[in-house]
């Protein structure tokens, strides 16, 4: 009964928009339990026998106050209604930056992320406008903001937390406001914060996993992680990288985002650590075809000397660094980014995104399948050995599909970016991926003195890299921009 709860929580919460946690009812004969679903949780109370007269009670009582409860105690988010008169949802948002924020009424028309999973972020994107649909407007053209709403981990209070999405989105947009060679390259931050809710005795409250279980409940549930409702408004609405038509787009595309990411870390010292095919978009104008980078759930603000002030393991595994699977020190940098860009085409090559470039064979026995799983320490082992040599790599854009028009020149972009970050470079320590022996044993030495031979290891490359990438990520745009600018004559 509670696996088949759990299944259906997933369809409310597709179905439901202004979902932010569910209630139910399991029952196994005579026995019946109260459950309730969350981002990160999931409790239940102790079974109720309708046998008994003691558990009959318990669950009228159950029931009785079930039935009392306003809409936010029984988890709708009072936020996002549906309006009769203009047969659209409405949503309320409020800057919790501003000091006096004022609340601001969207009209819903489009729907392009569904909540859908059981726990998580249940992150969910609405394209809205300012003002409310006609009956004869075209839905896909209707608004040019953005909605994103979503249950992310935080860290104590609003004002403390420094990764809030919404503090970082603004202050990219503040620091890139007078650079219009990035204008269309990133979402522009209009509103957002954490969302409200009042409480028992009135008194509006963050809307935390906190507030909905109740100080009580919370207490017993130890180290619990702390997830706060979120909302940010945005301008520019892109499209997914599905709608990529070739490879010359996927090169104009993929230059514009490292473009922006790079303007971003300059003009706005916040690095990215979430480079995935879902966070870039496609967007199209009159001028042609461009990237923009979005999501930045993950980013984090940078020290002086460019390093990333937290090194906890993020983003998407199969587009992860090798730094950042091992976890290794230094912290991160722009070069993990890079390295994930590398790996985000070499996917794309071989699987395709869409079903019109998706490989019809198997693709279990590629080397490429090895970048996925659960063992992030062989992944990255694995990511070592191929990117090594350029004799390596070449057993992973060999299995890029041959039915993609113009394969090749994507596999000549991966190998050329690789090339820059691993291979070129005048000192050896920072060439290559493996940790390889710095000498070896003379040939005319006797086997007794080969084996006490104490191997001494060359520095880790990644880690001596680290230390060079300002210089590595110049070298690495403009490689990508000769690229870009070749593709662009193909468009």
């Amino acid at each position: 009964g509670l696996a088949q709860l759990v299944e259906y929580s997933k369809g409310v919460y597709w179905n439901q928009h202004n979902r932010r946690f569910i209630w139910g009812l399991v029952s196994g004969g005579s026995d019946v339990k109260a459950c309730i679903l969350g981002p990160n949780f999931l409790l239940a109370s102790q079974f109720m026998d309708v046998t008994t007269a003691a558990g009959r009670l318990e669950l009228i009582r159950f029931l009785v106050n079930w039935s009392f409860c306003e809409l936010p105690k029984l988890g709708y988010d009072p936020t996002i209604r549906f309006n009769r008169v203009h047969k659209c949802f409405t949503i309320d948002m409020a800057d919790s930056n501003e000091p006096m924020p004022t609340q601001t009424t969207y009209y819903l028309r489009k729907i392009v992320v569904f909540a859908e999973r059981v726990f998580g972020r249940h992150t969910r994107c609405f394209v809205v406008g300012e003002k409310p649909p006609s009956l004869d407007e075209d839905s896909d053209n209707f608004g040019d903001i953005l909605i994103k709403d979503a249950w992310p981990e935080v860290s104590g209070s609003a004002e403390d937390d420094m990764r809030d999405e919404s503090k970082l989105l603004k202050r990219v947009s503040n620091g890139l406001a007078g650079h219009s060679e990035f204008n269309g390259l990133y979402p522009k931050y209009i509103s957002g914060g954490r969302m409200q809710i009042q409480n028992t005795r009135g008194e509006s409250v963050d809307d935390t996993t906190r507030t909905i279980l109740g100080e009580t409940v919370w207490a017993q549930l130890g180290d619990l992680p702390l997830r706060a409702h979120m909302r940010i408004a945005m301008s520019g609405v892109g499209e997914p990288l599905k709608t990529i038509q070739s490879i010359p787009e996927l090169v104009v595309v993929i230059y514009d985002v490292m473009r922006c990411h790079m303007g971003i870390l300059k003009h706005c010292q916040i690095l990215h650590r979430d480079i995935s095919e879902a966070n870039i978009l496609v967007r199209r104008d009159n001028a042609g075809v461009h990237g923009m980078l979005i999501d930045f759930d993950h980013s984090i603000s940078i020290t002086d000397d460019g390093y990333a002030k937290h090194a906890e393991r993020t983003g998407t595994v199969p587009f992860m660094s090798v730094s950042n699977l091992e976890n290794l020190q230094p912290k991160r940098t722009a070069l993990d980014d890079w390295e994930s860009i590398i790996y985000i085409l070499c996917w794309l090559g071989t699987f395709g995104w869409n079903s019109d470039t998706r490989p019809s064979g198997s693709v279990a026995d590629l080397n490429i399948a090895s970048w996925d799983g659960n063992n992030v320490m062989k992944i990255a082992n694995s990511k070592r050995d191929h990117m090594h040599s350029s004799d390596n790599f070449t057993g992973i854009t060999k299995g890029f599909n041959p039915k993609i028009a113009g394969i090749r020149r994507l596999a000549n972009v991966v190998e050329g970016l690789r090339a820059v970050l691993i291979d070129n470079h005048s000192h050896p320590d920072l060439r290559g991926a493996m940790i390889i022996p710095d000498s070896f044993p003379e040939e005319n030495d006797s086997d007794e003195e080969a084996d006490q031979y104490e191997f001494k290891m060359r520095p880790d490359p990644f880690v001596e890299r680290a230390a060079h990438w300002e210089s590595i990520s110049e070298r690495l745009l403009a490689k990508l921009e000769i690229y870009a600018q070749g593709a662009k004559k193909l468009l």
